[in-house]
């Protein structure tokens, strides 16, 4: 008898500290919640690029990657600042070669869902955008021709080309180029972040499995739940990818140097009308038209000015600096920025999408805790297969 009334005093103090570890969330909250996942989401294909989701594709598209040949002095690859070990960047304020207005380089976790790319949407496809490095004299400074010379006399390459593309590489050095740029692109969207401890709560929560989201940490908790309500943070990171994958304003100061201004999504925007690369030209594999329906209607406006993109939160703990600039350095840091942020530094022509939180420091800990619950280790990436064994 002693023994079972012990066992039974210890099933209820196991189930009240389980019920101790789990906030009371509401069925809103609830559904707020589930709307962040499932994850992984299923993969994506992009139509105006014939070889993604190929393996042929995919596979040359991570030799070219890792490719110092395919810069003007055969010493850079993509690679050189989109680093696995350091979650697809490379953990600089700014990106080599002081690209792009002194903006630092982005991760490429998850790139292969977007539907904008560069920090100002410069470009409407993963395939046109790899191109601009490619050609950029502050970053790779390879040319059409490099690039089209080695598909053409490098037998290997020549070789995972034709498998690819079905065809032998000939003398078109601009197509060469393109279907450089769309293998970059096959492989990029195969780069998919793991699962976190954030997933496993959701998956937890929604089945209705109270001690298995009760693993999840309380201040993570009461961080999600200011994420979700009170700081409104999802208003523009919201979804499996915690983005919108829009742009907005947020208080980061333009001025690049004296005289120099980043305008950000309105000069992306020029760029992008321009690039003979975007979807309403010639190398969109697409035939349906419906890959361009969003580059055709894109209105480029005023309100634009000092927009960049909402990038997505997965393994944000891992990914500093932070802001298109690098200009903040912890994440703690910007939490703080959004306590403080001035609404006066915003333009006064767009709807403000910031305003500033006021957060106290057990909250602001609170939410740089749910935010490190969307981190997870990555295990060594193996070698590539060889392209033409």
């Amino acid at each position: 008898m002693i023994r079972l009334l012990l066992a039974l005093v210890l099933a209820a103090t196991a189930a009240g500290a389980s019920a101790q570890s789990l906030l009371d969330w509401t069925d809103e909250e609830v559904r707020s919640i589930g709307r962040h996942g499932p994850w992984p989401p299923p993969p994506v294909r992009d139509p105006s690029n014939r070889v993604s989701g190929t393996s042929a594709g995919t596979l040359l598209g991570e030799h070219l990657f890792n490719e110092p040949r395919l810069s003007g002095d055969g010493r850079m690859s993509c690679a050189t600042c989109h680093q696995a070990g350091r979650d697809w960047s490379d953990g600089q304020a700014k990106a080599q070669g002081a690209v792009e207005l002194d903006r630092r380089t982005p991760s490429l976790w998850n790139v292969g869902y977007s539907h904008w790319f560069g920090w100002d949407g410069a470009g409407d496809s993963l395939w046109a955008q790899s191109i601009r490095p490619l050609l950029d004299p502050r970053e790779m400074n390879g040319g059409t021709e490099r690039v089209g010379a080695l598909l053409r006399n490098d037998s290997v390459f020549a070789c995972g080309y034709e498998k690819a593309f079905d065809r032998s590489p000939d003398n078109d050095d601009e197509r060469l180029l393109v279907d450089a740029a769309k293998a970059l692109a096959a492989f990029q969207a195969t780069l998919v972040s793991p699962r976190t401890p954030f997933d496993a709560f959701r998956d937890a929560l929604l089945a209705g499995d109270r001690d298995g989201a009760a693993r999840y940490p309380l201040s993570a908790q009461r961080g999600l739940r200011l994420f979700i309500g009170a700081a409104n943070c999802n208003a523009c990171h919201f979804g499996p990818r915690f983005t919108n994958g829009e742009f907005g304003d947020v208080g980061i100061p333009f001025f690049v140097r004296p005289g120099e201004v980043d305008s950000g999504r309105l000069g992306g925007l020029e760029r992008l009308a321009a690039s003979p690369f975007n979807l309403l030209g010639r190398f969109n594999d697409d035939t349906t038209g419906e890959a361009a329906r969003r580059t055709r209607h894109v209105r480029r406006l005023h309100s634009n000015f000092g927009e960049f993109r909402v990038p997505g939160l997965r393994q944000v703990g891992r990914g500093g600096p932070y802001m298109h600039n690098g200009s903040i350095a912890t994440l703690e840091d910007v939490v703080k920025h959004y306590s403080e942020v001035n609404p006066d530094r915003l333009h006064s022509d767009g709807v403000p999408l910031v305003r500033p939180l006021a957060l106290s420091s057990e909250q602001s800990a609170d939410l740089v805790a749910f935010l490190r619950s969307l981190d997870a280790d990555v295990p060594p990436r193996p070698a590539p297969a060889p392209l033409c064994p």
